[in-house]
């Protein structure tokens, strides 16, 4: 005997269908599964048998052979469960192959039967609206997961006699509906504010310029002068999630095992701060089944590294393809997946390894040959992909009792999503967003300079030897200051502006 049923599995964070044949026939009873199985889609016998078993169904004693196709993607997951089980029911006539293959299931299942929540249940939700399906039926605990895609109809279920009463029509269960406009609102307000750091004026508009053109940002300074506290509030000045982007930094979420069913969408930018002890495969994703690193759980937000000299500097090199790319790919003998991680860097690091290099209140305790070891551990071009480059000094105690207060992070919002409207209107025919990705024919189209400019900046150049890669960014920081005033044109004022933003640079004088 021979039943179908239908699934899905997910590479990366796209889904494709999985079909799963069983066929049952006399002989020795044995379960095998082919169709390149991982470890725990092998280990799923044991739990569909008992699975089976303790809800009550009769599981036969002959030969069990599980074909999942395609055969030439690897299966990874427990969400093959839950298809497996029913496919097996069907053969027991306990239910009807007919109505069966109308749907797409995915769930793993306890021992007693319950059905348990799987990974992924947002890629597949998003893949199914393509597929030939009346809907999916999914673990009660994703089903607010997969119905956030409003074309996609999600059927929660608890228990495996749930699916064998759903399909015989002896119990309803009702498509869960999800309005994804009242999950966008439902964002709480930032509990950070700009208005909370006192002084720093200086690295408030620089934080500022890197939200309006989504520049990355390398913060110098010595401890307690406030990186940390700066870095922090750089989300609530940026624009909110669009919905189509809150679905695909949701689905890396989903595809990590990171979501929980209070939170079926990401609503907010994310803020992910790895500690200095990560690996690569941390940072940049990896494993034998690859998964998203923390630039991908930052996609669409704010990857900050603290005590960026701290890090290895293999994982330090491995930033250089999503910074430029705005995704990683990772390559093992059997495939290649690719992970967005389109994020904003913003790194922090002291002058020296003491901290207080250039402090006027504490002496450096580091010789020059200590200081120039500990800079050395970043290397040039990963400083010049830090578009800007800024000292963060120590605040002085008179202004620290300052009662006074700066701008709220609002009132910044509202200048960066002009600036950023600006740009989204400059860019609607290209495939870019903001002025940190254009490309340098995208520079030599939207960042024409007068004869002047032209001449400071070369100048400029000359005198801070700056390569080719550090010229093209001052351009661009200088294109948002332009695009903050409101201005068409850039100026020498913007271009000035620009190059105090490349303290690195000027360090060379």
């Amino acid at each position: 005997m021979l039943a179908y049923s239908k699934s899905g599995v997910v590479v990366g964070i796209q889904a494709f269908p999985v079909e799963i044949e069983v066929d049952v026939s006399s002989g020795l009873p044995g379960f095998n599964m082919v169709g390149l199985p991982e470890g725990a889609v092998r280990e799923s016998r044991e739990r569909v048998k008992a699975a089976i078993k303790n809800s009550g169904f009769p599981f036969p004693t002959r030969k069990i052979t599980v074909n999942l196709a395609p055969a030439d993607i690897k299966k990874e997951g427990t969400g093959l469960d839950l298809p497996i089980a029913a496919a097996l029911l069907c053969i027991a006539g306990i239910i009807p192959q007919d109505r069966l293959q109308n749907f797409c299931l995915a769930g793993e299942l306890s021992l007693d039967g319950t059905i348990k929540p799987a990974r992924g249940v947002l890629p597949l939700s998003l893949a199914s609206r393509s597929w030939a399906i009346e809907g999916l039926i999914i673990p009660r605990e994703n089903a607010s997961e997969a119905a956030v895609v409003p074309e996609t109809k999600a059927f929660p279920a608890g228990h495996l006699s749930d699916i064998a009463d759903f399909f015989n029509g002896t119990r309803e269960i009702r498509p869960l509906r999800v309005n994804p406009a009242e999950l966008m609102e439902k964002t709480s307000g930032d509990d950070v504010d700009f208005r909370d750091v006192i002084g720093q004026e200086h690295a408030k508009r620089a934080l500022e310029v890197a939200a309006a053109g989504s520049h990355n940002v390398l913060m110098t300074g010595p401890p307690g002068s406030g990186k940390t506290m700066l870095a922090r509030r750089l989300p609530s000045v940026l624009p909110p999630l669009t919905f189509e982007e809150a679905l695909e930094t949701t689905a890396i979420y989903s595809v990590s095992g990171l979501l929980s069913p209070e939170t079926p969408l990401v609503v907010r930018r994310p803020f992910c701060t790895p500690h200095h002890t990560i690996s690569d495969a941390g940072l940049i994703g990896g494993g034998t089944i690859p998964r998203p690193g923390q630039v991908s759980l930052a996609h669409n937000g704010v990857l900050f590294l603290d005590e960026l000299p701290e890090f290895r500097k293999n994982v330090l090199e491995g930033l250089r393809q999503p910074l430029e790319d705005g995704s990683v790919t990772i390559s093992r003998a059997a495939l290649t997946v690719s992970f967005p991680a389109n994020f904003t860097l913003v790194a922090a690091q002291n002058p020296c390894s003491c901290g207080h290099a250039g402090d006027p209140m504490r002496p450096c305790s580091c010789t020059p040959a200590q200081i120039q070891r500990y800079r050395s551990r970043i290397s040039g071009p990963l400083l010049d992909r830090m578009d800007i480059q800024m000292d963060v000094p120590a605040v002085p105690f008179n202004e620290l009792s300052d009662a006074r207060r700066g701008e709220s992070s609002a009132v910044i919002a509202e200048r960066v999503a002009a600036a950023r409207k600006i740009q989204s209107e400059r860019f609607s025919k290209n495939s870019i967003h903001c002025n940190a990705q254009m490309s340098a024919s995208d520079i030599e189209k939207y960042c024409k300079l007068d004869k002047k400019s032209r001449t400071f900046l070369q100048q400029v150049a000359k005198k801070l030897a700056l390569s080719a890669r550090a010229f093209h960014r001052i351009i661009k920081i200088s294109r948002t200051i332009a695009d903050l005033e409101g201005s068409r044109d850039i100026a020498i004022s913007h271009l000035a502006e620009a190059v105090q933003y490349r303290s690195l640079d000027r360090e060379r004088i």
